[in-house]
């Protein structure tokens, strides 16, 4: 079997020396260029599986090298080495696809970890994990599920933190898990903590552990949540409640990947991919003051949005049937749903998205007769009730809705699209999509 090889681009000698035999001593092979110009032509010519990269390159940059290999080797992670405090340098370096990055002076240990997850990543963008394993799986093939696929196969491949948007009950922890299962960390813990519900005095400790004896209750260490998912990922559910104070220890803990434990009198090292979400707005809560501007640029590297069931009805038949199936499956029955209770589905708006799905037919299963679920059994509101999926109109009901909410998005916002797409929880190119698509015009 041949081994795995890295490219190193450094004008350095002493650093393409250092690097070479930390990688050679890794059982790696290992291959050097000093500039810009011949690394892409070593990686024209020959395969790498990792490519590290200085920042600061003789005739170019490493962002430079990190967009080519993103455009002509993106199945090569690459890794930047900035100098120490260019944190914004290495952020600007992730969003335009670096793997991870590594401060001078270099620690090998923190170099080891790196090209370790680098190097265990799969060959191409695929789902990983066990395929029988259904809990975590993402049901849709529409439009907008396939784009959102694709874009939690390629934030994968990295370490960069990841911010997700979506309206409640979207299943914004099923995107946050499938980016750590399709990634380097799918191996180590995937930890989730919904930052509302923990009360603020006991935050610090919720989140960094403490001593025993660190203050009155604390009868035993707790090692924390940082620490439970070292190695792997921490999600961060609703973290637009945290209170500013605690905005404050969350920076610092992204900045210099440490932590320090309540009575503790040292930091101690943390490596832990951090995946945050929320439904709320946070553009304006940064402009209103009740979210730092700090934060959530550390915190939003790359963002991504879930859309909303309303946006993808032609799911709803796919959802319902997984849904039907693994109930069937849980309780070893045979239960149907009838056509025309599924086109009531399909027309019902649902403002409580895949969540307020699942608990309409959770009552139906329990209420149904003759093992199918009709309508009646749905006890949906009387918009899509009373039609019984009998009348043509129904689909159009729900793009009139739809078509409705953006119209008044879009007069709310004086149709600017960028700040519509935000206040819609939308990128700008589904927006634009659906805006070509429902003919809506600026008179």
């Amino acid at each position: 079997m041949s081994r795995q090889r890295v490219l190193i681009v450094d004008d350095e000698p002493d650093i393409r020396e250092l690097l070479e035999i930390t990688l050679l001593r890794m059982g790696l092979e290992t291959r050097s260029a000093e500039d810009y110009s011949n690394a892409t032509r070593m990686l024209h010519d020959e395969a790498f599986d990792l490519c590290l990269t200085d920042m600061k390159l003789p005739d170019g940059d490493g962002i430079a090298l990190v967009e080519h290999i993103q455009q002509h080797c993106p199945n090569t992670p690459t890794a930047v080495i900035t100098a120490h405090g260019s944190i914004d340098l290495a952020i600007k370096a992730m969003k335009c696809g670096a793997f991870d990055f590594v401060s001078k002076p270099v620690s090998l240990e923190t170099l080891r970890n790196l090209v370790d997850k680098a190097l265990t990543l799969p060959s191409s963008p695929q789902v990983a994990g066990d395929p029988a394993d259904t809990r975590y799986q993402i049901i849709g093939d529409s439009a907008v599920m396939q784009e959102l696929k694709r874009s939690i196969a390629k934030f994968a491949r990295s370490q960069a933190p990841v911010f997700i948007r979506g309206a409640s009950g979207t299943g914004k922890e099923l995107v946050a898990r499938q980016i750590h299962l399709q990634g380097s960390r799918a191996g180590a813990a995937f930890v989730a903590v919904n930052c509302g519900a923990i009360p603020s005095e006991l935050m610090e400790s919720e989140f960094f552990g403490h001593l025993k004896g660190s203050f009155t209750g604390a009868t035993s260490d707790n090692e924390g949540l940082f620490k439970a998912a070292n190695g792997g990922t921490l999600f961060l559910d609703e973290i637009a409640d945290l209170p500013l104070a605690m905005q404050v220890k969350l920076l610092r803990v992204i900045q210099e990947k440490s932590i320090r434990a309540v009575g503790a009198q040292q930091e101690e090292p943390i490596d832990v991919r951090i995946i945050s979400a929320s439904h709320k707005d946070l553009d304006a809560m940064v402009a209103d003051g009740s979210f730092r501007q700090d934060l959530y640029y550390r915190i939003n590297v790359i963002g991504v949005t879930v859309p909303t069931l309303l946006e993808r009805t032609d799911d709803i038949a796919q959802l319902a049937d997984y849904l039907i199936q693994k109930h069937n499956f849980l309780n070893r029955s045979n239960i149907a749903i009838s056509d025309k209770a599924l086109s009531a589905l399909q027309a019902y708006p649902f403002p409580g998205n895949v969540r307020e799905l699942e608990n309409i037919l959770e009552r139906a299963l329990a209420l149904c007769e003759n093992e199918t679920i009709e309508v009646d059994d749905l006890q949906l509101p009387e918009i899509a009730a009373d039609n019984g999926g009998e009348t043509p109109s129904l689909g159009e009901m729900t793009q009139n809705l739809e078509k409705e909410q953006i119209i008044s998005a879009l007069e709310d916002n004086r149709w600017n699209q960028s700040a519509t797409a935000r206040a819609l929880g939308l990128t700008l190119r589904q927006l634009r999509y659906r805006i070509d698509k429902l003919k809506l015009k600026n008179d």
